[in-house]
């Protein structure tokens, strides 16, 4: 279930992943820094699900969704990877 290159991954993308989404809070996805989750929330997206459902709305393509982080709520080039990459391991294991 889990990826074999588990044990090289950040202990917060470890904790994402090591149990169904349910009701975390955004910032609980790797790559969420502070300031991007106040840009999220402030724009109704709080839960870390909600994140995951325009992910898979975008048919889990990571550019896409990396531009939308970055255009729409200000994101990092390295935030929008971060997390588009935690979610896309996320669906790998649960999906």
């Amino acid at each position: 279930m889990w990826p074999k290159k588990m044990d090289h991954m950040s202990p917060r993308l470890r904790a994402f992943l090591s149990e169904p989404i349910g009701e975390k809070d955004v910032c609980w996805v790797d790559g969420i820094s502070h300031e991007l989750a106040i840009n999220l929330v402030t724009k109704g997206i709080n839960k870390a699900y909600i994140l995951l459902g325009q992910f898979l709305l975008m048919h889990k393509n990571e550019a896409e969704f990396q531009r939308w982080l970055i255009c729409c709520f200000g994101a990092t080039e390295c935030e929008a990877q971060q997390s588009s990459h935690c979610l896309k391991e996320w669906c790998a294991c649960f999906l």
